[in-house]
C-alpha cells in the first residue's frame, strides 16, 4: 500500500469543516490499508511534506488554498501526485462570477445574476445602480460571496430594504458579491466520480432544510436540522436529464477525479439551474457526496479509496495544470 498524505484544516473560515473531513478520511484510508500522515496545512507545510515523502496527497481542504488551487501549484512544484482536479479547474469553480460566465459561454442553465465588487461601490458609485439590479433581477434576490463555500455569508434579500444587510454580510466573506435571482424549489445535488471509462454521475441528493426557507451554513453542518433524501424522488427522465446537466458542468469547468455540482429545480417552470460546483466536496458525516456514493452501493472506505487510486495513477501533474 501506499504512503498517503492528508492534507486538512488550514487557515480558511471553512476549517473545522475540513478537519471534520480529513479524519473521516485517513480513517478509511487506514481502513483500506494504506500508511496516513495527517498535516494540517500551515507555514511549514511544504516542510512536513518533504518530510514525509508521501506517494500522493488527498486534499480534504476547505475553502482558501485547497479549492482555489492553491495547494495544487505547491505539490506540483514538489512533484506529488494529488486527489482531484488541477489548479485552473479549481479556479474556475473557486470563483462563482467566473464559473457562471463559463456555464452561460457553455450554454447552460443558471440563475440571471450581476456581479459586484467592493470597490465599485466605494470608487463607482454602484449604490446608484442597486434599484436597476433589483428591477432585473426582481425579488427575492440571494447576495452571495464569490469566493468561498459551505453556504458562509449567503444572504436572502425578500425586499430592497433587506439587500444592504445582505451586502455587507457577503462582502465580509470576500471582495466581490453575486447578486442573483432566487430559483424557488428543489435543491439538487449531483456527485460525480471518475473511474476508468469516465466521469459517471451519482444518485441525486436533494436537501430539504427542516422549518427553514434557506439551506444555509447551520443548517447543512449541523446534525438534524435538514433532511436528505438519495436518490431524489424525481421521474427517470428528470433524473436523466439532472445528470446530463450536471456532467456537461462538470465538463464544462475542467474538473477531474470528483467533484459535485449544485443545481435548483424551479417549481413555477420546472426548469433546472446549475448553481455553482465543488471541486472538493466535504467528506463529513452530513456531506452530500457519501451519501450520494452509499445509494450507488459505494461504502466510504471504497470511495475513498478509488479517489486515491485515481490520484496515484495520473501521477505527478505538470505545470499546465
Amino acid at each position: 500500500m501506499s504512503r498517503i498524505a492528508v492534507l486538512k484544516g488550514g487557515r480558511s473560515l471553512e476549517r473545522q469543516v475540513s478537519l471534520r473531513s480529513g479524519a473521516r478520511v485517513e480513517d478509511a484510508l487506514e481502513r483500506v490499508g494504506h500508511e496516513v500522515v495527517g498535516i494540517d496545512v500551515g507555514f511549514d507545510v511544504i516542510e512536513r511534506l518533504r518530510a514525509a515523502a508521501p506517494d500522493a496527497a488527498f486534499i480534504a481542504l476547505h475553502g482558501q488554498d485547497g479549492e482555489d488551487g492553491t495547494v495544487q501549484e505547491l505539490l506540483e512544484v514538489l512533484g506529488i501526485p494529488y486527489t482531484g482536479s488541477g489548479v485552473l479547474a479549481c479556479l474556475r469553480s473557486w470563483d462563482k462570477i467566473l464559473t457562471k460566465h463559463l456555464l452561460l459561454e457553455a450554454g447552460l442553465p443558471t440563475p440571471e445574476f450581476f456581479a459586484l465588487a467592493e470597490t465599485a461601490f466605494e470608487e463607482l458609485g454602484a449604490r446608484d445602480a442597486l434599484p436597476a439590479i433589483e428591477e432585473r433581477l426582481s425579488f427575492p434576490i440571494v447576495a452571495k460571496p464569490a469566493t468561498g463555500g459551505s453556504a458562509l455569508g449567503i444572504k436572502f434579500a425578500r425586499a430592497a430594504a433587506d439587500v444592504p444587510a445582505a451586502l455587507v454580510a457577503a462582502f465580509s466573506y470576500a471582495d466581490r458579491v453575486v447578486l442573483e435571482r432566487h430559483v424557488r424549489g428543489r435543491d439538487l445535488a449531483v456527485s460525480i466520480l471518475d473511474d476508468a471509462d469516465g466521469p459517471v454521475a451519482l444518485p441525486i441528493v436533494e436537501a430539504v432544510p427542516r422549518d427553514e426557507d434557506f439551506y444555509d451554513f447551520e443548517a447543512r453542518y449541523e446534525i438534524g436540522r435538514t433532511s436528505f433524501v438519495c436518490p431524489a424522488e424525481l421521474a427517470p427522465a428528470l433524473t436523466q436529464q439532472t445528470h446530463k446537466l450536471a456532467l456537461a458542468t462538470y465538463a464544462s469547468l475542467g474538473l477531474s477525479g470528483f467533484a459535485r455540482v449544485d443545481l435548483m429545480l424551479e417549481e413555477a417552470s420546472g426548469e433546472l439551474f446549475v448553481l455553482e460546483a465543488n471541486a472538493i466536496p466535504g467528506l463529513t458525516e452530513t456531506s452530500l457526496l457519501p451519501q450520494a456514493a452509499e445509494a450507488q452501493g459505494i461504502g466510504l472506505d471504497e470511495l475513498i479509496g478509488r479517489i486515491v487510486e485515481l490520484a496515484l495513477a495520473r501521477g505527478p501533474v505538470g505545470a499546465a495544470g
